[in-house]
């Protein structure tokens, strides 16, 4: 039988590690709802020796990728994925990104990015590393956020940002393991880079509810992570993806994803 061990069963990897309960596999996972949430180290690893494969959705934390350090020893021979964000690319003032774009930890350039230190590392190992933008799906998404009045307008013209529905990342990692990919850096996006103004307002026309007022980056208010996301501005191709992966978006753009959300 063939048996994933997941690092961080998160909003996402949950519903990678479900898809492949479906399928038959056996998956161990750590995290706060997985079975080796208060497993020590040994357990973990007994449960790495059984692995076939190895999917790590943790961020690093303090400079470091705690997987790595803790049990980067014990991950040779098993397939490895890791879920990482096209926040590597840093900022490219509108253009487009691809997998042979360099990243801030291979140039330097701008603020230098734990992420993108923790992305190489794992690209060292021989791992398929799974490059994601904005990820959005059921109570993740504008929908949700204008429902419950959170959403923002920011008056940044020409700032875009590249998304992709939670479901469209777990049919990326399953095509790479039955495809027998190889290892490297996959982007997985939608086809449709958009404002968030432009979904945020898709979504009101939608609801039939007025869109929320323009604000500048200092009236809204944000916090670190959102004032973060508003700090780079990129396209992100997903070019390599259905070449090597034969893999297509189910929800190619905003408008299919939050349909299918509504």
């Amino acid at each position: 039988m063939s048996h994933l061990l997941i690092f961080g069963l998160g909003y996402t990897a949950a519903r990678i590690a479900a898809a492949l309960t479906a399928r038959g596999w056996q998956v161990d996972a750590t995290g706060s709802a997985g079975n080796l949430a208060f497993a020590d180290d040994a357990q973990v690893r007994a449960a790495l020796a059984r692995a076939s494969h190895v999917l790590s959705s943790v961020p690093p934390a303090d400079g470091s990728d705690p997987v790595l350090d803790r049990f980067g020893d014990a991950l040779a021979g098993q397939w490895l994925g890791y879920l990482s964000s096209t926040g590597v690319y840093g900022d490219a003032q509108g253009a487009w990104v691809d997998e042979a774009t360099p990243t801030v930890a291979q140039t330097g350039a701008g603020r230098r990015n734990a992420r993108a230190e923790a992305d190489a590392r794992w690209l060292a190992l021989g791992a398929r590393v799974f490059r994601l933008p904005g990820i959005y799906g059921p109570g993740r998404s504008a929908l949700d956020r204008v429902r419950e009045g959170r959403a923002n307008r920011i008056d940044l013209p020409g700032q875009v940002f590249s998304r992709v529905h939670v479901d469209d990342i777990g049919s990326g990692v399953l095509a790479a393991i039955d495809t027998g990919a190889p290892a490297g850096a996959y982007n997985l996006a939608d086809d449709l880079p958009a404002s968030q103004n432009l979904v945020i307002e898709h979504v009101c026309r939608r609801l039939s509810v007025e869109p929320p007022p323009l604000l500048t980056l200092e009236q809204a208010n944000l916090g670190p992570m959102a004032l973060g996301f508003y700090a780079e501005n990129r396209r992100v191709a997903n070019g390599k993806a259905k070449r090597m992966l034969g893999w297509r978006p189910r929800y190619p753009t905003y408008v299919e994803g939050l349909a299918s959300l509504a």
